[in-house]
């Protein structure tokens, strides 16, 4: 089996890029290692931030550099904005519609986050997209490795309905997503695993700013799913507040914003005064129910199945891990740095426009303007393989004791590499990975050789930045 490209992931970023390949007359293949709706943008409450106009430019690249601690590449945050302009009308072109409210969200100087059906922006883009793809599909299929040689790529091996072989293309877009399972509370899709970026790091693939994990401060966890419910910024961007057990709104001790401050200081606010003993909520009181039932359908339906009488009702919240700054480095046209032909879309790459702190709804602005480049410069290049037979790699894939490991590695790094971090507790963890590394089959350990890059980086890193906060340096 050979294709034109092959795209590991379904996610908006993958599909985005497979439609222009498809309207160029390419066969593109998606695979997806569950059913094709399980990707993290299926799940995306918040929107798409998207520039007003040209005067809103600026102002945008300045509320992205800010939030990302000016560690963010500042050409690929005027990229992304610059071309936000263009996507606004190109969705809508396409058919889609957003809802006629434009929102603000935290860190953002105005309103130019876009949503669709009130808190379901991702899903009703997921399926949107997913009605007009004309890719091939293959499902339920785990990418187990990928083949490459001479630092080009030449496709992937694939484990499926107990096989393993190889699928052959001139092109490989890795759109595979984050890290969500790698911690113990998380929002992400139950598949999110990490284990492209391990194949990565296997083959000495360049990746970046892997300390850089951000943690939502809202979300509600009190649910067995391993994926934690969350609760989008736009309740806090629309006047919902935090509170703790006597009403108090703590966080302004620690930011003159507030609720509005960026997520890794209202994360860290929230996770301090837990570790005080208090319980923390959110309160959206302020809501009338008919307006909170129409702006966030999901939220208001999920927590009356809880027995949480919303709005009337504070919600119960901590932080989870929810979003992957780091990643595999990419260019300006999301190619995979010394590479021919490898490429890497949505939150798997580091495009560098997120620095050390995402700005809210950034992410799916990402994936469409990044997914579109690397189209456009698939088609542009026209690059060709030539046939060669790989191996199967016949490492076990599983191993009797990986659940068991895959657990204990979640607390680790919920405990040790989460939050507020410190360096007896990143050793800790490494020595953990280190020693459990060769007890693991292949997939397993894929995951852990990105936990261990991620721990790494974050001793690497002795200063706290954004999202990255070092308990030693504020001792």
């Amino acid at each position: 089996m050979k294709f034109d490209a092959i795209i590991i992931g379904s996610g908006i970023a993958g599909i985005w890029c497979a439609k222009f390949l498809n309207d160029n007359g390419y066969k593109t293949l998606i695979i997806t290692k569950n059913q094709v709706w399980d990707a993290n943008s299926f799940y995306a409450q918040g929107g798409v931030t998207m520039a007003l106009d040209e005067a809103d430019v600026p102002v945008h690249i300045e509320d992205t550099l800010k939030a990302g601690v000016f560690h963010n590449k500042k050409e690929m945050v005027e990229i992304l904005s610059k071309l936000s302009l263009k996507l606004k009308e190109e969705i809508m072109n396409y058919g889609f519609k957003f809802d006629p409210e434009i929102t603000k969200e935290a860190a953002h100087s105005v309103s130019r986050v876009y949503h669709a059906g009130g808190d379901a922006t991702g899903r009703e883009l997921h399926k949107f997209l997913l009605k007009k793809d004309r890719s091939y599909l293959l499902d339920e299929t785990i990418v187990f490795d990928v083949l490459l040689k001479n630092n080009t790529a030449y496709g992937v091996s694939v484990f499926r309905k107990n096989e393993k072989f190889n699928i052959y293309a001139d092109h490989v877009i890795l759109a595979s997503g984050g890290i969500g399972a790698l911690y113990k509370f998380d929002t992400n899709a139950r598949t999110i695993s990490g284990d492209i970026q391990g194949i990565a790091i296997e083959k000495g693939i360049k990746v970046r700013d892997m300390e850089m994990t951000q943690f939502h401060p809202t979300v509600f966890i009190e649910m067995k799913t391993s994926q934690k419910m969350l609760l989008t910024e736009a309740l806090r961007g629309e006047g919902a507040h935090i509170v703790d057990e006597n009403g108090e709104r703590f966080v302004f001790e620690y930011d003159e914003r507030g609720e509005l401050a960026g997520r890794d200081i209202v994360s860290r606010a929230i996770f301090k005064h837990q570790q005080k003993g208090h319980k923390v909520f959110l309160d959206v009181s302020m809501f009338d129910e008919e307006f909170f039932k129409n702006r966030f359908p999901t939220i208001y339906n999920k927590l009356r199945d809880y027995d949480i009488n919303v709005p009337y009702e504070k919600i119960p919240i901590s932080p989870a891990f929810h979003y992957f700054m780091g990643g595999i480095a990419v260019d300006c046209n999301s190619k995979v740095d010394n590479f021919k032909n490898l490429y890497a879309v949505g939150e798997v790459a580091n495009t560098g426009v997120h620095g050390a702190n995402r700005l809210a709804s950034n992410s799916l602005l990402e994936c469409f303007v990044f997914a579109r480049k690397a189209a456009e410069n698939i088609i542009k290049e026209k690059f060709k393989t030539k046939h060669i037979e790989f191996d199967i790699n016949n490492e076990e894939l599983f191993k009797e004791k990986d659940k068991y490991y895959k657990n204990l590695l979640r607390e680790q790094m919920w405990k040790n590499v989460g939050i507020i971090r410190k360096e007896s507790g990143l050793q800790e963890a490494l020595e953990f990975i280190e020693n459990t590394i060769p007890k693991l089959g292949r997939l397993a350990k894929l995951r852990f050789l990105t936990a261990r890059e991620i721990v790494k980086a974050a001793l690497n890193r002795k200063m706290s930045l954004g999202a990255h906060y070092r308990k030693d340096e504020h001792a």
